[in-house]
């Protein structure tokens, strides 16, 4: 009996072999042909799943226009555009375009990543709806997500960072909108990147979760605002527990003196946490803050590092993209 069981065995693992063998880790997308595919979701859906190592989307400059969607199953994957701001994703659906009922906004985006731990760099994700609502770009679900060197651009509701355990990293990106256009429950750092309001309302609407001891953490980053715009917020807490921080940060005269805003319901304020350090610029002056925002001092703030509230994949996942 033993040497059917070992000939089966051996037939077993030459077939892993020779599937596993089969299996593209670097794909290209070129709209001239010139790649393995012309749409980013083609090359997407050709991808193995689960695989054993990342697989890499290279995408050649041009403007996609696509609704693209990143399944669980194509986890350990990248997308790695050619330069940023020639290299677009864009689509405009819109919460009115959708009309799916009260939850329509979870279905306009442009960019949907379910899956864990995707890299993606030198992109553009937009949604071009315009002023009309909540329109998505960029929806993150995964967890240890990662974006470097990106442009999220929109209005409304631009950048949807959701998951209960999800984390992510967003360094030297760009993100713009007008209202609430950063929010969700996940546990995320913006380090080195531009936040751009384009009207006076509200930057952040986090809706973290009981129990995280982060939610939204804003390190050295610039915040800017379109001619015109003075009155803008920090952000306003979507739901209870909500956390928002901003550490190191040049806060520009468009930041109102109060800096913070609570929603309708004023009882999310007892559990909510927001709070600044060593901010800069004419944004940053506390005197008028809101009682019930919070200055760290410099032990508190000692705890705010990318390791302590990410963990280590973030180092890791950069050296697998070297």
């Amino acid at each position: 009996m033993k040497k059917p069981l070992l000939l089966l065995a051996y037939m077993f693992l030459c077939f892993n072999l020779l599937a596993q063998s089969g299996v593209q880790y670097e794909l290209v997308v070129a709209q001239d042909g010139s790649g393995d595919y012309t749409s980013i979701q083609a090359a997407i859906d050709a991808a193995k799943a689960f695989p054993d190592k990342r697989i890499t989307i290279y995408i050649s400059n041009g403007i996609y226009r696509e609704k693209v969607r990143v399944p669980s199953w194509n986890n350990k994957l990248s997308l790695v555009g050619q330069d940023a701001g020639k290299t677009i994703i864009s689509w405009n659906d819109h919460f009115k375009k959708i009309d799916r009922g009260r939850n329509s906004t979870f279905f306009t985006y442009t960019l949907l990543v379910e899956a864990d731990d995707f890299y993606a760099e030198n992109l553009t994700i937009e949604n071009t709806a315009g002023p009309v609502g909540q329109a998505v770009a960029l929806h993150v679900e995964g967890n240890r997500c990662a974006f470097v060197n990106c442009r999220i651009l929109g209005n409304q509701d631009t950048l949807y960072v959701n998951g209960e355990n999800s984390k992510q990293y967003f360094n030297n990106c760009t993100i713009r909108g007008t209202t609430d256009f950063i929010f969700g429950s996940a546990t995320v750092v913006f380090n080195n990147s531009t936040i751009v309001s384009l009207k006076d309302s509200y930057i952040t609407a986090a809706s973290t979760t009981q129990g995280k001891e982060f939610g939204f953490v804003f390190m050295n980053c610039e915040l800017q605002a379109a001619k015109g715009i003075t009155n803008v917020y920090l952000g306003r807490p979507w739901r209870p527990y909500a956390k928002t921080v901003f550490l190191n940060c040049e806060l520009g005269k468009h930041i109102v003196p109060e800096g913070w805003k609570e929603w309708s319901n004023t009882e999310n304020l007892n559990s909510s946490y927001y709070a600044e350090y060593n901010n800069s610029g004419p944004g940053a002056v506390t005197a008028y803050r809101v009682g019930w925002s919070k200055q760290l001092d410099s032990k508190e703030a000692d705890s705010y590092t990318i390791r302590n509230i990410l963990g280590n994949w973030v180092e890791n996942i950069n050296k697998e993209e070297k």
